[in-house]
């Protein structure tokens, strides 16, 4: 066990597959443990590397295996899955794991800190409640039509639902159910409205985070969503490499020597990418008020381009600035122009 170069571990809920390789490549052993057995089994092997697919649980592991003394490696699923020799189980999934982290020009996923997986959770969470009371209230929206009552659209006509159901002749069953959904849709609303309040707090606390919304339209739910999946940006070699990653770069098909782009990619991370055009398309539409650098290369595009164009640009864009930001620890600077306005 102490000539182990290359553990790879093929992640599970309740078990854990691990192959073991030396320094040339070759196969030491191959095991299975519970959480606890592979815990004590870490502990005791020599530092070395230790790879994992960027799976649930992956980022935990990362860094229980990092206070062990080890060196922890992350790989995107999509990019192991082409090692897997022949049929697939957990072992040859380890194994191929393991290949994948030997090549030169694998990208790898850096394993976030608990403060990374803080924001993360918490703008998941607000995400599943927002779409749970946008479900709520079309349900309602539904039922009424049923008994012949059309509201307005929108979540508004909802809040007088108690006035409109005392008023109403249909039937006390059915006026129950719309309580009921009424109730629920109350909790969702006040439940997105208090994450809102911790999400622009944590924002404002967190370095990153902040810097990010020195970027124009950029709020605390876009900045702390990148400053999650970002962290210090090294694992990127330029801007492009993250605007590439969630996929805000045309999508490339060409041979010989003709090159064919196409539209943007939409690989990777399409929460970021959302965000991002959603930014993008709320500064075009308050363009007139812009100034500095930014906005002059956006009327520029505007006055050659469909506006639906540059909306990707200026998301691809924003992108690059927040990769700036993370890597060389600064802050968006519009320009002497934008000062002087």
């Amino acid at each position: 066990m102490n000539n182990v170069a290359i553990a790879a571990i093929d992640l599970g809920k309740h078990s854990f597959h691990l192959h073991a390789q030396d320094d040339r490549g070759h196969e030491l052993y191959r095991r299975k443990f519970n959480r606890a057995g592979l815990t004590r089994h870490l502990a005791n092997l020599n530092p070395c590397t230790v790879v994992m697919e960027a799976c649930g649980g992956a980022h935990f592991m990362a860094q229980h295996v990092a206070a062990l003394g080890h060196s922890a490696k992350l790989i995107a699923p999509h990019l192991v899955r082409p090692y897997v020799k022949s049929n697939k189980n957990d072992f040859a999934d380890a194994e191929a794991i393991c290949e994948a982290a030997t090549r030169p020009t694998m990208r790898f996923v850096p394993p976030k800190s608990q403060e990374q997986q803080a924001l993360a959770m918490l703008n998941s969470t607000r995400d599943a409640f927002v779409k749970d009371r946008t479900a709520t209230a079309n349900r309602i929206h539904a039922a009424l039509l049923e008994v012949g009552i059309s509201l307005a659209p929108g979540f508004k006509s909802i809040n007088g639902l108690e006035v409109l159901l005392e008023e109403a002749s249909f039937s006390d069953s059915i006026k129950s159910i719309l309580r009921c959904l009424h109730e629920h849709f109350k909790y969702l609303n006040e439940q997105v409205k208090s994450l809102d309040k911790t999400v622009e707090s944590q924002a404002a606390e967190d370095d990153l985070a902040s810097r990010l919304m020195t970027m124009p339209c950029v709020g605390p739910i876009t900045s702390s969503v990148l400053a999650a999946e970002l962290g210090d940006g090294r694992q990127f070699k330029c801007g492009r490499g993250y605007s590439a990653s969630i996929g805000l770069v045309p999508k490339q098909h060409s041979t010989g020597d003709k090159t064919v782009l196409l539209g943007i990619s939409k690989r990777g991370d399409r929460n970021q990418r959302r965000l991002l055009i959603q930014c993008a398309r709320v500064y075009l539409m308050h363009l007139d008020g812009q100034k500095g650098w930014l906005a002059d290369w956006v009327r520029q595009l505007l006055a050659h381009h469909h506006s639906n164009h540059v909306v990707c640009a200026l998301a691809n864009k924003l992108a690059r600035i927040a990769w700036a930001i993370a890597a060389h620890h600064t802050e968006f600077d519009a320009g002497p122009t934008a000062m002087n306005a």
